[in-house]
């Protein structure tokens, strides 16, 4: 396997165009599976999970021609309406499928989804929100079974859910009559999918608030659409630079999706501000410590707690990180202890007191964040970081050590 090599304590500076958003091309690639016309999605990056993705729609009857960064999803044969653990196994968000193809067909076989190991992630909210539907659910050999027609109805969520949302939304769409979503989730990537479904003929109205309302249509047309900037990329190479020191601009990077990130930072005495077209981040010297609990957007996002602890590794102090949104999400913090951090964990929280240095060690990736929190630290550290499993960095991060590389990083990928 894979393996990453970082000689820390390098600046980093120069400029970075952050590639187009994982979490929202997952979901508007899936919702191809609404039509048979011809999708062209643009902005998409070369990711482990977007292979994945695009295996599973060839597996179901789409063809995929990827040129760059484009993908063109096309008819090749009547599509299937069972995807297969070979492939689901591999990504969470292959739960996905399910809502369109239910509402196309009327029935669709899931195999229960794998992905990273941070939680359990029932699937629950998914299945009680297609049974609103009108969809039957059944439990197949460690699949999920649903069928029925479905039909035009109010949809609460107990806990704003993005892949839900995204499921319920993408089903909808293909429903006439209006649907309701209560308690949807309020992330960018659910208003991307928003505007790609209304391309293709829906009404979507609500996407960015708790409540979505979706008139669907008979048929789903082709239709061209970009992805927009992925805000977790460029969050967590923000705390590189910040954790590492140096200057950085973030072009494409948004401002309006990273706010309760950029406003922690700010606190912590990096310096951000929005200049034409992304961001710039300037940092030196130890930051301060500032506790933080992760939510639902616009919270402090999950998908940076870890770079965000390593980042507060070296704080001038004590801090909290209350991880509310997975129960499993602090499998990093025994590996930067091996780099010499301070980290004791306590139920849904860890409690970090900063170190003047990390030192360089061998440490494991468990997840793609971890994995991505244990990157900036080796950036910070002093002395040589080999971090093992970089697997799962890939399924989130586009050729990092490339990027850090073009930044100033002496990192290197050892096969």
């Amino acid at each position: 396997m894979d393996e990453f090599v970082i000689d820390g304590g390098r600046r980093l500076k120069g400029s970075y165009l952050v590639n187009g958003s994982k979490n929202s091309a997952l979901p508007i690639l899936i919702a191809t599976l609404l039509t048979d016309d011809e999708c062209v999605i643009d902005n998409v990056p070369r990711l482990r999970d977007i292979r994945t993705t695009v295996r599973l729609l060839e597996t179901l009857g789409k063809k995929v021609v990827w040129t760059g960064k484009r993908l063109r999803i096309s008819y090749a044969r009547p599509l299937k309406t069972h995807a297969s653990y070979d492939i689901v196994k591999q990504m969470r968000a292959s739960i996905l499928v399910a809502g369109p193809l239910l509402a196309r067909f009327g029935k669709v076989r899931v195999s229960l989804p794998g992905g990273c190991a941070i939680g359990l992630r029932p699937v629950d909210i998914h299945i009680q929100g297609l049974e609103t539907l009108g969809a039957a659910y059944a439990a197949q050999e460690g699949d999920v079974v649903l069928s029925g027609r479905l039909r035009p109805a109010k949809v609460r969520f107990r806990f704003p859910s993005v892949g839900a949302t995204e499921n319920i939304m993408t089903a909808a769409a293909a429903v006439p009559g209006r649907t309701v979503i209560e308690g949807a989730a309020r992330e960018p990537e659910i208003e991307d999918l928003a505007g790609f479904l209304r391309a293709m003929g829906a009404k979507v109205s609500g996407a960015g608030t708790s409540r979505i309302v979706v008139d669907g249509v008979s048929r789903l047309k082709g239709v061209r659409h970009r992805v927009i900037p992925d805000r977790i990329e460029a969050g967590t190479l923000m705390l590189a630079v910040a954790a590492a020191g140096g200057t950085v601009t973030f072009k494409d990077a948004r401002p309006e999706h990273l706010a309760a990130l950029i406003a922690a930072m700010k606190r912590a005495g990096a310096r951000v501000a929005a200049v034409r077209g992304g961001l710039r981040v300037s940092a030196e010297g130890r930051p301060r410590p500032i506790s933080v609990t992760t939510e639902p957007h616009p919270g402090f996002p999950t998908d940076v707690q870890a770079p965000w602890m390593a980042y507060m590794s070296q704080a001038k102090g004590d801090s909290r990180i209350r991880e509310s949104i997975f129960e499993r999400r602090f499998l990093h913090a025994a590996e930067l202890a091996r780099m010499g951090a301070r980290v004791a964990v306590s139920g849904d929280a860890a409690f970090v007191t900063g170190v003047s240095e990390l030192t360089g060690a061998a440490v494991m990736a468990s997840d793609i964040r971890a994995g991505a929190g244990l990157v900036v630290a080796a950036l910070a550290a002093k002395g040589r970081t080999v971090i093992q499993r970089v697997y799962h960095i890939d399924r989130g991060y586009e050729r990092l050590e490339t990027v850090l590389r073009r930044l100033g990083a002496r990192i290197r990928r050892l096969r």
